[in-house]
This record gives C-alpha cells, structure tokens and sequence, in this order.
C-alpha cells in the first residue's frame, strides 16, 4: 500500500459536541480532540508530535486509495472516504448533539465505518495519550470494550468487533463486505455499551439536530452554502453551557513553519465573540447572540472599574490560562515551542472596549433591552476609555513588543463612546452626553491630526509612523470613516499596493518584536474585498471575496493565516476568518442587489 501524504494543517475536517471539538485528518486519523472540554488538555495531539501526541487511526487495506471529506449536508457530521480500484469506503464522524445526546446516555465520540464496494479489511488503533501527551493510560481490554486509565481521568471505547491491547492502546483488525458496518464509540467512563441500533439513532439524532439549528438561519443569498458552513464551524466553537465562544479550537498551530509564533487560541477573546454576535445575528441565530451578551456580561458585572473587562477569558467564564510551554512536544511541522495558555491575557488591547459595546449596542437594538445594573456597568467602561483613550497599548494584533498608539485601538475607543451615545439615545438611558461626545470628537481630532502619512496623507498604524496595517481596514466597516471618503480611499489603495499579493493580505510589514515572519492573515483579505464593496468597486470586491473563498479547505474550513502558496497556517478552524467572510459576503450580496440603498446605522 501506499504511504499517507503528509498532513498539512488544513487536510481535515471538525466535528464537536460545543463542549470539545476533534479534528479528523483526511486519511481517516482523529489527531487532535482535547477532553472534557476545548481546553482542558489533549487526549489525541499527534497534529503537534506525530506518533507521541496520541491518535485514533482508521486505516483501509487498499493500495493508493483517493482520500476525500465532505459533511452530511447542513450538519456537523463528517464523512472521510477511501476509494480504490479493489473497494471503497467510508467512515462517518461526529460527537451527539446536545440534543441527541440522550440516545447513548454520556458524552462520546462516534466512528461508524462502512464499505461502499468490494470486500475491504481495516487496521483501527486508539492510542490516547492523556494530559497534553504526558501521560500513558493503562490499558483494560475485555471483549470489545476497553477501559483507558490515567491519573485524573478514565475513558470507554466500545466496538461492535473484539478488541485487543496494544501499547497503551486498543487496537482491532477486521474485515467488511460491501453495505457492512463497524463502530466505534469513545467517551466517558460512565459510558455503557450501545448497539448497532442505538449508534445508528445517535447518528440520525445529531444530523437532524444540526439540521434543525440551521433551519433558524434567515440569509438566503448568494453564498449560502459557504455561509452555512460557517455558521456551523462558528457553532461548534460556542459553548452550549456557558455561552462563550473559543477564537479557535487549537493551540500552538505554526504562524510560520519552524518559528516561535506558536499560540493558545482555546479561549474567549472578547474582540473575537463579539464580532460573532454580529454575524450570528445577520444570519438570523439571535438566541446565540443572546447567550454570548449576557455571558460578557456576567463577566463585566464581576469586574472592577479599574480595570472593567480582560482581553480573554477560560471557555467558562474564569481567568485564562497563563502560558506554558509542553517541551516534551515536537510541535507541528517542528514548531517549537509548544505552547498553552496566552500571556496576552495580561495585555492592555483597548480596542476590545470599542468591540464589546458594538456588540451590546447591537444585542440592544435587535434582542432585549439593557438592565439598569447592565447600563451602570457600561457607564463604567465607558469612563474607564475617556480616562485612558490616549495611552499606548499591545493592539489588536497584541504585540509583544513595547506598547505603542495604535490608530486601530484609537477607532475602537471612539466605537465604544460612539455606540454608547447611540445607546443612551435609543433607550432614554441616562448618561452625560456632552462629555462623552466631546471625548468622542477629541479622538476623531487626535485620529485625522495625528495618524496621517506625513507626505502620502493616508491613514498609517501609529501615532507618527509611516507603516500601514491591516487593521486600518475596519475603520469604514466600524462608521469611523465614510467608505468614500477620499483619505480612506488613498488608504484603501496603500493597503492594496503594500500588504497585499494577490488575494493574500498582510496584517503589516514592520517589526513586531518577535522572531522569523508570518502567513498572510486570512480574516484580511475578508475585510479588503469587504472595504471594496463598500466603496463601490464591485468587481474587484466580488474577485477578492471568491479568492478567499477558495484558501478555505474543500470542507469550506478557514485557518488563521496562509503561506505564499495558500496553504492553511495557524491555529483551526479560526473563528475571526468565518466571522470576516460572514460579513463580507453579508454586505456583497446586499450591495449587489438592484434594490440596494446605502445605509448608515451600524
């Protein structure tokens, strides 16, 4: 047979229960799947160490067979196929929907093989390695079931054929003719035996599930499909109990392949979710984005007013992780270290303020109104940015290295008074609005004297500089900046000539205080074909947008960043690239309807 093609980071697809998601190559291995949640640590992470993180491998008998995925249609279940000359083959892949989970009774992790054609023998392996792969379970096999054992935790495998142990493993060799089926069932220790019927109706259950759930969605336009399958991979990455949302279901996944830009994204950043609630309430989910308001705002509630909200927080809602580097952990591709938990949490970002009262601005408008305790608190973040608007801080790109005055955290300050006045207004709130709209006007001043290219006179990152960053983009889609003003469309052009390659789009070209260089940033060139929409050049917008689309895998999945020749770098699926083509192709294909008129109330 022949050998495996090496696995890049984007040859796989997710499946996840909004609890903790997996990811499955498109040889058929599950190389990644933290448990019991998205970031408690690996069971299965060789996508970080081949061959030592921990895998659950399903291997077909079948000399060079095509590999291929594609999901159940408008669902999260995952279908991995091998065809071949001799036979063919398919495994479907998923974890119950909360719905569905009744069916089996605890949480799990499902894999129902079936051949397709001709007679075709299997190789399956479950190897986990517990506690980010620092850990060997021990191993109980007995008929077709095993039992791992770890220090701090235990699981179940049940199969519909016998098991054997291996090393620290249970493994199985089998054979099945066209229209058979095998299963295999991980999950919790309480987890007891199913039938062929009882994993066929969980399997039925989350499909129709998942269906139901996207039955909700109201856009109807030209990218629907692409926009659907965002919306399920934005899903799985929202806690079904807390109401978080993770930026992205991996850690440590390489920005650039060999260097040290290797982090944690298992965690609630509040920049990221609350873009999400934007684009789950274009798409019509606004019990999502209800869920997700009164999440932050529990945690605005339990903040101080020296410091009202953090930049991230643990999936339920706690103080997220510091960072640690795994040494005993290759890293992908050789990507060292190995990282967990982020130590920009302990960041200043003061655009995050700018970001969370647009969401709350929005959830106000569109879902129920603010509390009288809810609009104390915004009042608090609300004096907490007129007190320190004019100091240097990390950035959205969280820079580590010295603070600096970011023209990107200056206009999402301005968002958080803008949207706030705009609050107060709307719901007879009482606020001092002379102040807070002189302060406002203060940083539109401070923004058009300060942040101009001293001979270009287009917009630039710093207070002073002559750099551009892709950031700057966001001013039009935020209402700074009309989208046809002559400055922003200098800048526009300046963003085009300096940071972008054709469809690939640069978050910036200066130094950031770390080692080696990056990918280009995919949720950019979502914001550029957006931008271009916006400033009525259709055309190009529309080429730009399909570009995008196709650095997504054939599963219609995005990575963080892509290198010179499009391959998926960073963490994935990242949350901020769905949420970024959601809204580009959102405000397309309203542009190009002939019905459009422009509309300036965000």
């Amino acid at each position: 047979m022949a050998e495996a093609p090496a696995r890049t980071i984007g040859d796989r697809g997710i499946v996840g229960d909004m609890e903790t998601a997996a990811l499955v190559a498109r040889d058929g291995t599950i190389d990644y799947l933290c448990w019991p949640s998205l970031d408690s640590p690996t069971i299965f992470a060789d996508l970080l160490d081949a061959g030592t993180g921990g895998a659950f491998t399903l291997s077909p008998r079948l000399d060079d067979p095509r590999r291929m995925q594609l999901y159940v249609p408008d669902t999260n279940v995952l279908i991995t196929r091998w065809m071949a000359l001799e036979g063919s083959a398919e495994v479907v892949d998923l974890m119950p929907h909360p719905d569905a989970a009744a069916t089996l009774g605890a949480r799990c992790l499902i894999r129902r093989v079936t051949v397709t054609q001709g007679t075709v023998g299997f190789n399956a392996c479950c190897a986990p390695r517990f506690d980010y792969a620092r850990e060997r379970p021990r191993v109980d096999v007995e008929g077709r079931s095993a039992r791992f054992v770890g220090a701090d935790l235990a699981l179940r495998l049940h199969a519909s054929m016998p098991l054997r142990a291996g090393d620290a493993a249970a493994t199985a060799d089998f054979t099945l003719a066209a229209g058979d089926s095998a299963w295999f069932v991980l999950g919790e220790d309480a987890l007891v035996a199913p039938d062929d019927a009882a994993v066929q109706a969980a399997v039925a259950a989350t499909a129709a599930a998942w269906r139901r759930w996207l039955g909700h969605a109201s856009y109807r336009g030209r990218w629907r499909e692409q926009m659907m399958r965002s919306a399920l991979a934005l899903k799985l990455l929202t806690s079904a109990r807390h109401g978080s949302i993770a930026a992205a279901a991996t850690f440590s996944l390489p920005e650039a392949t060999g260097a040290g830009r290797n982090w944690d994204y298992r965690a609630t950043w509040i920049r990221d979710a609350s873009f999400t609630v934007y684009a789950f309430m274009r798409l019509g989910f606004v019990d999502e984005a209800e869920h997700f308001r009164r999440w932050a705002g529990e945690r605005v509630m339990q903040a101080d007013r020296d410091h009202p909200i953090r930049v991230m927080y643990a999936i339920d809602g706690s103080e997220a992780a510091d960072e640690q580097e795994l040494d005993h952990l290759k890293g992908h591709a050789g990507s060292r270290p190995v990282r967990i938990g982020n130590a920009a949490h302990a960041q200043t970002q003061l655009d995050i303020f700018g970001e969370l009262l647009d969401s709350t601005y929005l959830s106000n408008k569109y879902g129920a109104a603010m509390s009288h305790a809810g609009w104390q608190h915004v009042r608090g973040i609300v004096d907490f940015v007129i007190a320190h608007w004019q100091e240097p801080d990390a950035g959205i790109w969280e820079m580590r290295s010295a603070p600096r005055h970011f023209l990107h955290s200056r206009v999402m300050c301005w968002v958080a008074l803008d949207r706030a006045i705009r609050l107060a207004k709307k719901r007879s709130l009482p606020a001092p609005l002379v102040a807070w709209s002189e302060a406002r006007d203060a940083i539109v001043e401070d923004v058009w004297t300060h942040f101009r290219h001293p001979i270009h006179g287009h917009f630039v990152q710093e207070r002073g500089g002559t750099a551009l960053d892709a950031a700057l983009l966001m001013m039009p889609l935020v209402r700074f900046v009309s989208s046809t003003d002559p400055v922003w469309l200098s800048t526009l052009d300046a963003i085009g000539r300096e940071l972008r390659d054709d469809g690939l789009v640069y978050r910036y070209r200066n130094a950031d205080g770390l080692e080696g260089g990056e990918g280009a940033f995919t949720t950019c060139t979502f914001w550029y074909a957006e931008c271009l929409a916006r400033a009525g050049r259709l055309e190009e917008a529309q080429l730009m947008l399909e570009k995008g689309i196709a650095y997504g895998n054939n599963l219609g999945l995005f990575a963080e960043e892509q290198d010179r020749r499009g391959v998926a770098l960073g963490n994935f699926p990242q949350a901020l690239t769905h949420l970024a083509f959601i809204s580009a192709a959102y405000f397309l294909d309203r542009r190009l309807d002939p019905g459009y008129r422009p509309n300036w109330q965000p």
